[in-house]
């Protein structure tokens, strides 16, 4: 089982930061090449790039009243969920099909479902 993570590329877990300015406030993230890679793919999705996106990500984090204390943290999870919903059927693979184009609040509604399903299993 472990030789198909640890024989992966080795350049996915390598990390680099990237600087960028949201709202005019210059910032940097640090986060492993899988995760930049994510991110770029997610904006190109919606015709954005990696800094739009990210700082989409920050304001409508903002606005639903999170607490952006560990955004990096925010970001990997972000990409986590993106692949897992992919892999549930939730999104598209196709990368022509905008992220915007799937009807989120559905999703999130079937994902408290099975949550609740899952709870009452246990």
């Amino acid at each position: 089982m472990c030789e198909l993570f640890i024989k992966a590329d080795a350049g996915q877990w390598q990390s680099h930061t990237h600087s960028l300015r949201i709202d005019g406030v210059a910032t940097s993230i640090r986060i492993e090449d899988h995760f930049w890679e994510t991110l770029a793919e997610i904006g190109l999705r919606d015709g954005m790039s990696t800094a739009q996106l990210i700082t989409r990500l920050w304001h409508e984090a903002r606005a639903a009243d999170h607490d952006p204390g560990n955004f990096t943290s925010f970001l990997r999870v972000c990409c986590a969920r993106y692949h897992a919903l992919i892999a549930a059927g939730e999104i598209s693979p196709d990368r022509r099909v905008p992220i915007a184009a799937h009807p989120a609040r559905e999703i999130l509604a079937r994902e408290e479902a099975g949550r609740g399903r899952f709870q009452r299993m246990n």
